[in-house]
């Protein structure tokens, strides 16, 4: 590990975690010890601790840092616990740092999670709604964190798997790039 990210790293917790009321001392540990700069390619490892969404892979983004932590915090995950992690790469390498058990899902069809259930359902791209298919895959109990938005700016939501049904509420705002085929679609009112 180069001091240059390792140091990074450090004050990225500092400038951008911390500041943005993340203060689950367990997360703040897992963040410090999960070198983002390995999941992107060589070429863009330097952009790792910036505030910034950055693209990993073709139309897939890490979540910017203080969205991601805050979107973890709201999900208030435990070790021992079950996780999907859809086009998660970061949150999926934190949640195991803090001892969940994660299942990623980067491939095919992003709507239709395998089958759970899931303590946890996370994703670090946009969606114009969460798909009925991530909400099905939740345990009772189970939270699913994913930022809906329908414009430039959205919102990160958390749904509750209760014996009632799924209910959600919004969290923080938050703006990463939509997931490739879960844009809003727009129309045309007579």
């Amino acid at each position: 590990m180069s001091a240059d990210f390792a140091a990074a790293r450090l004050n990225m917790v500092e400038s951008q975690v911390r500041p943005s009321d993340v203060t689950d001392l367990a997360l703040q540990d897992a963040i410090r010890g999960v070198a983002r700069e390995t999941l992107l390619p060589a070429t863009r490892a330097f952009a790792a601790y910036a505030d910034a969404e950055v693209e990993y892979a073709p139309g897939r983004w890490l979540m910017r840092p203080r969205d991601a932590a805050k979107l973890l915090q709201a999900l208030q995950p435990r070790a021992g616990e079950t996780a999907l992690a859809i086009a998660a790469p970061y949150a999926a390498a934190v949640l195991e740092a803090m001892g969940v058990i994660v299942s990623r899902l980067d491939e095919g069809d992003l709507a239709t999670p395998p089958a759970g259930p899931f303590d946890l359902v996370v994703s670090e791209g946009s969606v114009a709604r969460a798909p009925e298919g991530w909400k099905a895959a939740l345990a009772p109990g189970g939270r699913l964190g994913v930022v809906e938005r329908s414009g430039p700016m959205g919102k990160a939501c958390v749904y509750v798997r209760t014996d009632d049904g799924v209910g959600g509420r919004a969290s923080f705002d938050a703006a990463p790039p939509y997931l490739s085929g879960f844009e809003p679609v727009h129309g045309f009112a007579f």
